[in-house]
């Protein structure tokens, strides 16, 4: 059986996803909706002229043509669409953040409770190759009991998007929602709790400062440090930076246990890098009795890693969702309460960052 997939939304993001799509067997991208005009029909392009374009996703629904979604529209629209298309029975794989509020993502769970489609939200971090081997390792016991859990991303700032759409927290819901629910979402799985305080020390020094939006300059934060208190006695940490281009690895995640620390080291995309090449991520395993260091790439496919910007995670992704849709049995990896968990911790940390107060939850 081949799946036919339908987008919502088709900017950058978009496209990874449907060059990821073309890579899978049993997966065709067949309608795409988009009101910009110029993505909608390069979209159609990159799906190698297979798909139908729309301007609205209402009219996309009613030509019959999907069996799938997909949500790849600018966050502040989440809401609305996913409130139209929970009435739906098709699958749907919803882009990062859910919403840009947790309320919002509040209305989605109590709406979605008995629903017979499954509903997936995408956190891409969860299924890069050395994430995954992180959380093997750390669930074989290598480390021991998590206490720690640390993630520095040093990275390119936002980059241009359609409208320019990304530059104000009101339609992002802030960077620490927009681009760091992934990190609490994965600092949620590793430790198995739940989040019970955050705080933030945060500003918008650097990035987007001379760019001016009807008067306006861009509100976003572009660097972070952030501290995430867990209900087990864990906490995490995320040390953000979004003017550091020059970094050797992009992301460092480190799981610590009275056994051992456990690192994954994601390279950024080779389209930032110095010389334009793809490099290996690592896995680090230091143990504390031995004193042993175990240092090992994780080989990625090269046309999986050249299809985004993910370090090869929509790929696998999509081929999880793909599976779960085709066997019509389980349940989504990644849930909508998932995604109201990782809204929450972002939009805790944002007003931490405003306040200078922790924020309980």
């Amino acid at each position: 059986m081949t799946l036919r997939y339908g987008l919502i939304g088709s900017g950058m993001m978009g496209q990874e996803h449907i060059r990821n799509l073309n890579l899978l067997d049993g997966c065709d991208v067949t309608a795409i909706a988009d009101p910009d005009a110029t993505m909608r029909a390069l979209s159609v392009e990159t799906a190698d002229g297979n798909a139908t374009g729309f301007d609205n996703y209402k009219d996309m629904l009613s030509a019959g043509l999907c069996d799938a979604l997909v949500v790849v529209s600018p966050n502040d629209t989440h809401h609305a669409i996913m409130m139209d298309i929970l009435d739906t029975n098709l699958p749907i794989l919803c882009e990062k953040p859910l919403c840009t509020t947790a309320d919002g993502c509040g209305d989605l769970v109590a709406k979605a409770q008995n629903r017979a489609a499954p509903v997936w939200v995408a956190m891409e971090y969860r299924y890069m190759p050395p994430v995954q081997r992180l959380l093997a390792e750390v669930a074989s016991g290598s480390a021991g009991t998590p206490h720690m859990m640390s993630i520095r991303e040093h990275r390119f700032p936002f980059l241009d998007k359609v409208g320019d759409w990304n530059r104000f927290n009101a339609r992002t819901g802030g960077t620490l929602v927009e681009k760091c629910c992934h990190f609490w979402d994965l600092m949620r799985l590793v430790l198995k709790s739940d989040p019970v305080r955050v705080y933030a020390s945060a500003a918008a020094d650097v990035n987007h400062q001379d760019e001016r939006y009807d008067g306006r300059t861009p509100d976003i934060i572009d660097n972070a440090f952030v501290t995430v208190d867990f209900a087990n006695g864990a906490r995490g940490m995320l040390d953000l930076c979004m003017f550091a281009e020059g970094s050797y690895w992009q992301e460092v995640i480190s799981v610590t246990g009275a056994k051992a620390r456990v690192d994954a080291k994601v390279p950024g995309p080779a389209r930032f890098s110095v010389d334009g090449k793809e490099r290996s991520s690592e896995i680090e395993i230091s143990h504390r009795a031995s004193k042993e260091i175990i240092c090992e790439e994780v080989e990625v496919d090269e046309t999986v890693l050249a299809a985004g910007d993910h370090h090869g995670s929509t790929f696998f992704q999509h081929q999880r969702f793909r599976d779960l849709v085709l066997s019509g049995e389980g349940k989504p990896e990644v849930t909508l309460e998932d995604g109201l968990w990782s809204v929450r911790v972002g939009e805790a940390a944002e007003e931490s960052a405003r306040t200078g107060r922790a924020v309980e939850l």
